[in-house]
């Protein structure tokens, strides 16, 4: 059977006059961190504003002997405008169907696991228990199928979770801007999209089938949300799946456009990297290393100075503990990553999880771990009115 063109829209996918997903490909294709050597990556330190060149040497090979020097600008950088506050949230994941084919993903249609979706009473259940825990920030995660997790499905829930949070924000399978708006409706205040890889020949590999298959559509999803009048967007490639030094380039480069382009927008960077999964405990992020990994958050700290930055407990505790001192701004905490693993199922009745989390501490442990760092965690400051 022929595979689907990754690069044509399917008839219900809105395509919208832009021309950021051009900017970023030309980047992909002749960026070249060779080129950059430690005067380079000195000279991007000191500068006061970031440019795109800045931001290349920051991830370039010759940065990594500085890594101690950004680490110490970017907490400059980050305690100047968001003083010492990390933002906790957490997740909560609803269903775990999706009809999508990627080779990386616990979730994929073709992974024998066990497929579980909470039910509306369920979702109410568990959006009670973590709200006990002080939260005011939730998001919502299922799979990526439009037909076990439907719109309405999803605007339900959503709808159940303005109840009880002040934040609430989704993580799903991208949207036309009409259908973000539906959403905004019900109480959605931030759309979470990972573009996974900004590589279009390594995207094609690696997603087999399903609506996700579509590179241009995912990649404007963030721009779609914002005109269906989400408040916010957040950014991400999953590093580890193609060369990390022109992913993070290229997640940078987007939000920035976002940015740019809709300065009212609330603009946020995660930091995923690859974790084993059901049924592949092999799958590991390759050459990204914490290292890697902290040279990237660094950077997005310095050339994005007013953007949050997530770090989630794919990481290790003691990872985390030491990047939020650094560039980091919010982090998950309490996570299940199963599906009614916050009391809406009984044990064996539970869905299998997305990935493997790495940071199992309580709201409580990770609180206390925030305030030996000297920092201030926050449960919530949006005020609406």
């Amino acid at each position: 059977m022929q595979k689907t063109n990754h690069m044509e829209y399917l008839p219900h996918q809105e395509a919208i006059n832009s021309n950021i997903m051009d900017i970023i490909l030309d980047e992909w294709e002749n960026a070249d961190f060779s080129k950059f050597d430690s005067n380079d990556v000195l000279a991007a330190i000191s500068k006061d504003k970031k440019d795109l060149n800045d931001l290349k040497a920051l991830l370039s090979p010759a940065a990594a002997p500085f890594l101690e020097q950004i680490a110490k600008a970017a907490k400059i950088q980050k305690e100047k405008y968001f003083g010492k506050n990390i933002y906790l949230f957490t997740p909560i994941y609803i269903a775990n169907f999706c009809d999508n084919h990627c080779i990386y993903c616990g979730y994929n249609t073709k992974n024998k696991i066990k497929r579980q979706k909470l039910n509306l009473s369920e979702i109410k259940f568990e959006l009670e228990n973590i709200a006990r825990s002080g939260f005011s920030e939730i998001l919502l995660l299922t799979g990526e199928s439009e037909i076990n997790s439907s719109l309405q499905y999803i605007a339900d829930a959503c709808r159940i979770a303005k109840q009880y949070f002040s934040n609430v924000g989704i993580e799903i399978y991208p949207l036309n801007s009409d259908q973000y708006a539906y959403l905004h409706s019900c109480g959605v205040d931030f759309v979470t999209v990972f573009q996974e890889t900004y590589n279009p020949n390594k995207y094609e590999k690696i997603h087999l089938a399903g609506n996700k298959r579509i590179f241009p559509y995912r990649l404007n999803t963030q721009e779609r949300a914002i005109m269906g009048g989400m408040r916010g967007v957040a950014f991400g490639a999953l590093l580890g799946l193609d060369d990390w030094r022109k992913d993070a380039l290229c997640t940078a480069l987007h939000a920035s456009l976002i940015q740019n382009k809709y300065p009212h927008a609330e603009i946020s960077i995660s930091c995923p990297r690859l974790r084993p999964i059901v049924n592949n405990g092999k799958i590991n992020p390759k050459d990204v290393g914490e290292r890697e990994l902290l040279q990237i958050i660094c950077a997005y700290r310095l050339f994005l100075p007013y953007a949050g930055i997530t770090l989630s407990t794919r990481e290790s505790a003691r990872f985390r503990d030491n990047a939020i001192k650094l560039g980091i701004t919010k982090v998950s905490a309490g996570v299940s990553t199963g599906i009614g693993e916050h009391g809406g199922k009984n044990k064996t009745d539970q869905g299998d999880a997305q990935f493997e989390i790495n940071d199992s501490r309580s709201i409580n442990e990770i609180k206390d771990a925030i305030k030996r760092a000297n920092l201030t965690p926050v449960m919530n400051d949006y005020l609406f009115v």
